[in-house]
C-alpha cells in the first residue's frame, strides 16, 4: 500500500485538483490518501471526505511543517509514504509510479523527490526559480561528511516526495524548525550513509506568484533554518550557496534578456533582492528580538 499524506488548511480548488489526480494514478498498489487538516473554513474537510481520504483535524495553533507530516504518516498504513503539498497537482497518470520506482529498485535511497513545474500563467521569476532548483536531469546526492552538506546535496522537497515508512521511523521530520524540515530530514539520512534521488519525470505543478512581503517572510523563514540543513556544513555551504546566488542572479537576468521577457528586469532584480535580504536576516535571527522575529516571519507562532 501507498499511502499519500497532505497537510491541508482552506485548500481550495488547488487541493481539488490534487486530490482528483491521485485518484486518477495508474498504481498496482492500493492506495489510501491521508489528510490532515489545521482549521479549514472552506469545505476543504468535506471535500476531502468526499473523495474517500482519511482526515484527522488538529487546531491551527498545533500546526507545524514537520509535526502535521509526522501525524499524518503515524495515521497512514502503507509501507510507502508519500507527502506532497495541497497546492501541488501530479501531472500525468504515472506520476505515483515514478516517484516509488527508485524505493523499490535500490535500497540505498532514503528518498526521492520529484520534479515541480509552474502553474500556466507563472510570473518568469517563478518559472526560472523552478527550472534552476529542479530541473530536467535526474540525480542521486550523497554527503558522507557534514562538511559536504550544502543547498545541492541536501535538497529535498516534501512538496512531491516518498519514502519507505521504516525509514520514516527512524528518522521523523523534526517539529521544532520554522520550515525546511524536509531539508532537515535529508541532512540526517545522508549522514547515515544513505542517498536522496530526484526524479524530473516524477512532477506536479506547483507555483507561486509571491508578493514582495510574502517572498522576504518565506525565505526569513528558510534562513533561519538553514544552518539545521543546507548550511549545516558551515562555511563550505555558505560558499556553495553565495557560488549559487551569483550564478542565479546572472542565469535569470540573461533568461530573460534572450527570451524576450527584459521588461520584467527590473522586478526581477528587486524581487530577487527582498529573497536575498530576508534569507540573510533569517540566517542571522539569533540577533533579533523575538517579537521582531515574528513581525518578520510567515508562521509568528512558530517562535512563541
Amino acid at each position: 500500500m501507498i499511502s499519500v499524506v497532505i497537510p491541508v488548511k482552506d485548500g481550495g480548488d488547488g487541493l481539488i485538483g490534487c486530490l482528483d489526480s491521485i485518484l486518477g494514478q495508474e498504481s498496482s498498489d492500493e492506495i489510501e490518501i491521508v489528510v490532515v487538516d489545521s482549521g479549514s473554513s472552506d469545505g476543504s474537510v468535506a471535500a476531502a471526505r468526499a473523495r474517500g481520504a482519511i482526515v484527522h483535524e488538529i487546531a491551527p495553533h498545533e500546526f507545524t511543517h514537520g509535526a502535521a507530516r509526522n501525524l499524518g504518516a503515524s495515521r497512514a498504513r502503507g509501507e510507502l509514504l508519500v507527502f506532497i503539498s495541497q497546492d501541488a497537482v501530479p501531472v500525468g497518470e504515472r506520476w505515483l509510479e515514478r516517484l516509488t520506482r527508485p524505493l523499490r529498485e535500490d535500497p540505498d535511497v532514503a528518498g526521492v523527490y520529484g520534479g515541480q513545474l509552474p502553474h500556466p500563467g507563472a510570473r518568469p521569476p517563478e518559472r526560472y526559480f523552478l527550472a534552476f532548483l529542479y530541473g530536467p536531469a535526474p540525480r542521486r546526492q550523497r554527503a558522507g561528511r557534514v562538511e559536504e552538506l550544502s543547498m545541492d546535496t541536501t535538497l529535498f522537497s516534501n512538496v512531491n516526495a516518498a519514502m519507505p515508512r521504516a525509514l520514516w521511523e527512524r528518522f521523523r521530520f523534526v517539529e521544532d524548525i520554522v520550515m525546511s524540515e524536509d531539508q532537515e530530514w535529508s541532512r540526517r539520512v545522508l549522514l547515515a550513509g544513505y542517498c536522496v534521488a530526484y526524479e524530473p519525470d516524477a512532477a506536479v505543478r506547483h507555483s507561486h506568484d509571491y508578493t514582495l512581503a510574502a517572498a522576504f517572510r518565506r525565505f526569513f523563514d528558510s534562513g533561519a533554518s538553514a544552518d539545521r540543513a543546507y548550511l549545516a556544513g558551515q562555511r563550505q555551504s555558505a560558499r556553495v550557496l553565495r557560488s549559487a546566488a551569483i550564478r542565479y542572479a546572472r542565469g535569470e537576468a540573461t533568461w530573460l534578456w534572450r527570451t524576450g521577457q527584459r521588461r520584467w528586469l527590473p522586478y526581477a532584480a528587486l524581487y530577487e533582492g527582498t529573497k536575498m535580504l530576508g534569507l540573510v536576516l533569517g540566517a542571522n535571527h539569533r540577533h533579533l528580538s523575538t517579537r521582531l522575529k515574528r513581525r518578520l516571519s510567515a508562521m509568528p507562532n512558530a517562535w512563541d
